[in-house]
């Protein structure tokens, strides 16, 4: 996934889309050339690691867009995930996992997100309903996609400095 600074002129989708991709590639440039004890290291003062970011965040992506949106089951490694003795499984489980399917897990439910947004609009609405009764539209999942994102690049930040000193975009 190439890091593209998005454009300053686009049009409300094509936005959505470049910023949501601006922020996957910046995770992926996060952990890129970390190994599996790298990917694995925690801050004292908290449980996250990058190797969870990666599986965290594609856990989102399929569970939005593919479940959420679409109305689909929950594919693997998702659907044999152990959510009920463990909420936070994806977070736990990832340093088990090689840095490269962690990686290639990520880009393909971002791929996969990818082609659900360009088949649908930005008003289309989700199968799935939220708390409150409501539909999301792809506007507010895109969106959502983004501030996500963007949230635990912040942690990817601290994370990857911790490791070796790289710090900036």
């Amino acid at each position: 996934m190439t890091r593209t600074d998005p454009s300053t002129i686009a049009d409300e989708r094509a936005t959505l889309e470049q910023f949501l991709d601006y922020q996957r590639a910046t995770l992926l440039l996060k952990a890129e050339g970390l190994d599996r004890e790298q990917l694995d290291r925690r801050l004292p003062s908290s449980g996250l690691t990058l190797a969870g970011l990666l599986k965290h965040l594609a856990y989102v992506e399929d569970s939005w867009m593919q479940e959420s949106f679409l109305g689909r089951p929950p594919a693997e490694p998702w659907a044999s995930a152990p959510w009920q003795d463990d909420r936070d499984w994806e977070f736990h489980s990832a340093p088990d996992d090689d840095p490269g399917y962690l990686r290639t897990l990520y880009e393909a439910a971002c791929a996969r997100s990818r082609a659900v947004a360009t088949a649908a609009g930005l008003d289309d609405l989700s199968v799935e309903l939220s708390r409150s009764g409501e539909r999301y539209s792809l506007r507010w999942i895109l969106v959502h996609l983004i501030e996500e994102t963007a949230r635990h690049n912040g942690h990817a930040d601290l994370l990857r400095e911790s490791i070796d000193g790289v710090v900036g975009e």
